[in-house]
């Protein structure tokens, strides 16, 4: 290795280390929910963000579960009317990490010279949650966040419940949130993924993807659904989003506006035995959006339809933990807008994504990953054309596949360093030259180590 990416590599472990001393001695959960509760992290997560059986009971209850001193109101019939913890849930969670690439990424001014390789970010992300009840039967998980690539503050996952227990057999509920698949209770869709929940905020990702896998979370969505759980077994939701994003107004210099609302539904059946659990289901949604971009919002719309499949199995012992994860999304993409403005070769088009992973932890300390990912789809010359340095797409298609390694450490159960490296065998359509200025597959290769606190 190099002397100078030996520095920056040290550098990067400086930096991690030095979140690490920055942790509390006590073992906490995701630190509001476990003072509520009284629970350690163990109860709720395998390893945090992956939910046990309980944390996904305790999520589908709304947040609510408690045992701290309550500021009550209650009618003469006996009916509450007010259930404040007299302690507001407040957390904070802290994110500092160090990415380099195989090969320096283009610098962004001067043609033929190059970025700085070795990234640090301190933070990579700061967040606040308001994460508890907030009423008898009505709980919330809020997260504000400090983005460091941006340098700016945003509202990020939230989803707020209301939940009752019809009878011992059945629980249903309420979700208001601004993510399809954040109030999803498995880690196998996008926005909870695990293993590989956290990639780096600075190393260049495949320029493809689907709507379902975070596409309408990024152009800023809000959505209600109702759920229900029948049996501890079968769970059935069903919903609709809109756009929302932080704007002053939605109008042409918006991007991917939903017209009307985006109907999301999700079904999975979880059978437990003994300290083993396994989940199958499948979850989808159909959404009409406008391009904007400088285009009026009328007229022609791009379709997506997206539907998906998944499975996670676990095993927690006492001192073994294990999980296995699998999502396999389909995406077609009706795409009158964008071909009737001559921006696409194909007025229909499908995207494929593909992710499996497995984890294993050692007295929920010691843990390792490896996942492999795979994203193929139609060939689109102007969809997916070359010429731009890094982001470029070679054969016109969107095609990017490969593996991710990684090594866990956490010394407390609120705290945790994680090595994690990606290699890509083809992306955004090639193996060589793939973005037609020289650079390859493997060049976007990553070294990711990240210090991730929560107190």
């Amino acid at each position: 290795m190099q002397r100078g990416k030996l520095r920056s590599l040290i550098a990067g472990f400086a930096v991690a280390a030095a979140a690490l001393l920055l942790a509390p001695g006590s073992a906490q959960a995701v630190p509001s929910f476990a003072r509520q509760t009284g629970f350690a992290c163990e109860a709720c997560h395998t390893v945090f963000p992956e939910l046990t059986p309980y944390g996904r009971r305790f999520k589908l209850n709304g947040y609510t579960v408690d045992i701290l001193p309550q500021v009550s109101g209650i009618t003469p019939s006996k009916e509450q009317t007010l259930m404040l913890n007299q302690l507001p849930p407040l957390s904070f969670m802290f994110q500092t990490s160090y990415t380099s690439t195989k090969k320096a990424l283009p610098d962004t001014a001067l043609p033929d010279a190059f970025a700085k390789n070795g990234q640090v970010l301190f933070p990579q992300q700061a967040s606040l949650f308001y994460a508890g009840r907030i009423a008898p039967n009505l709980g919330a998980f809020v997260q504000m966040t400090y983005d460091g690539t941006s340098g700016s503050f945003g509202w990020d996952n939230t989803d707020i419940r209301y939940a009752r227990l019809a009878n011992e057999n059945f629980l249903w509920g309420l979700s208001l949130n601004n993510n399809p698949t954040v109030q999803d209770l498995w880690n196998t869709t996008s926005a909870w993924q695990s293993p590989f929940d956290q990639r780096s905020a600075t190393a260049p990702g495949p320029g493809a993807g689907t709507m379902i896998d975070g596409g309408l979370a990024d152009a800023g969505v809000a959505g209600v659904s109702a759920y229900g759980y029948l049996y501890n077994s079968v769970y059935v939701e069903l919903g609709a989003y809109r756009s929302a994003p932080a704007a002053a107004q939605i109008d042409s210099t918006s991007t991917n506006v939903v017209k009307g609302a985006a109907p999301y539904w999700r079904l999975a059946y979880e059978h437990q035995w003994g300290r083993h659990s396994l989940e199958v289901g499948a979850y989808g949604v159909e959404a009409k959006l406008y391009p904007g971009g400088d285009v009026p919002l009328s007229g022609p719309t791009n379709k997506y339809s997206d539907w998906a499949l998944d499975s996670q199995y676990q095993y927690i012992g006492d001192e073994n933990l294990v999980s296995v994860t699998a999502t396999y999304i389909h995406e077609k993409q009706t795409l009158d807008a964008t071909y009737g403005a001559g921006a696409s070769s194909n007025p229909s088009d499908t995207l494929k994504t593909l992710r499996i992973g497995a984890s294993y932890y050692y007295d929920r300390k010691y843990g390792g990953a490896l996942g492999y990912f795979s994203t193929t789809g139609s060939s689109d010359d102007l969809l997916y054309a070359q010429g731009d340095p890094v982001t470029g797409f070679a054969n016109s298609k969107p095609d990017s596949k490969g593996w991710t390694a990684e090594l866990d450490w956490v010394p407390y159960e609120n705290t945790k360093i994680a090595l994690q490296y990606t290699m890509y065998d083809k992306f955004n359509g090639g193996d060589t030259n793939y973005d037609g200025a020289g650079r390859n597959a493997k060049d976007n290769n990553t070294l990711y180590l990240l210090g991730w606190i929560n107190f």
